[in-house]
């Protein structure tokens, strides 16, 4: 438990910072734990069979360009580069022609495994950068709902939760948990968006949008540890003493932000 404290403050002190002052320096720390989040997905996925050199390389490379070309980026649109997507699914498909059983077999469900995990966290974490840029009150919104979500998800299941929210997942989780996360998490959040964003949003809309945020962030959390239980390990890396790795810190915000921008038109 010490160690958990010790890491949470530190994580506190260089996160909270960084998101105030935004620009480089909070695009430098969301490209640090973009590289952090795809070590943990290839190092898993080697668990089970070790990925060509080259491939692995490619993909911080890919990380690292993503970033840079959306560190000033503000509007939530995407224009598809057909010449690098191009790119990237030659360079993963390629080695597949590579043989070598005595060190790896790599094959085609291991390239789309990667192409899928380089996908997948250049959206998510670009678009808290990206939200980050538009508005800084935006994106406390979107931390106060995970953050107060999933405090009160633990509390409340310490205390009261009885009844197992998906036991072939996550055996800890609560039914009561569950709800109790959910309905602190939307009132906090929604308190905040009221006061500090827009007052004159219709509360009704308001409470409905951040409570589905709330839920999305919790089945979030029970995807990720789906992800975990299909690969046998208990959390995605030991980087952050005490709470695992980096897609265990940011699991539900991952879903609430991907969630925000289909419906952040309503708000």
């Amino acid at each position: 438990m010490k160690k958990r404290i010790i890491s949470a403050i530190i994580m506190i002190l260089i996160f909270v910072p960084l998101l105030f002052i935004g620009g480089i320096p909070f695009s430098i720390l969301m490209t640090i734990l973009s590289l952090g989040a795809m070590y943990e997905l290839i190092t898993i996925r080697e668990k089970k069979k070790e990925f060509p050199l080259l491939t692995k390389i490619i993909s911080y490379l890919f990380v690292i360009f993503a970033s840079v070309l959306t560190y000033n980026q503000n509007i939530f649109s995407y224009k598809m580069s057909y010449q690098l997507i191009s790119f990237i699914v030659l360079i993963y498909l390629l080695p597949t022609l590579i043989k070598d059983e005595k060190k790896y077999n790599y094959d085609i469900n291991d390239a789309l495994y990667l192409v899928g995990s380089l996908v997948f966290i250049n959206i998510a974490f670009n678009l808290v950068l990206v939200v980050r840029n538009y508005s800084l009150y935006y994106l406390i919104y979107l931390l106060l709902i995970t953050v107060i979500t999933d405090t009160f998800a633990y509390i409340t299941g310490m205390y009261i939760g009885k009844n197992k929210l998906a036991k072939d997942i996550s055996p800890n989780k609560t039914i009561e948990g569950f709800i109790g996360g959910i309905l602190m998490g939307t009132f906090i959040a929604t308190t905040f968006y009221y006061t500090v964003i827009n007052s004159g949003i219709s509360l009704a809309i308001l409470i409905l949008t951040t409570l589905f945020l709330a839920v999305v962030g919790q089945l979030g959390d029970l995807v990720f540890s789906s992800i975990k239980r299909t690969f046998g390990v208990k959390d995605f890396s030991n980087l952050i003493p005490g709470h695992g790795g980096i897609l265990d810190r940011f699991d539900s915000l991952i879903f609430v932000i991907l969630a925000f921008i289909l419906v952040m038109g309503l708000i």
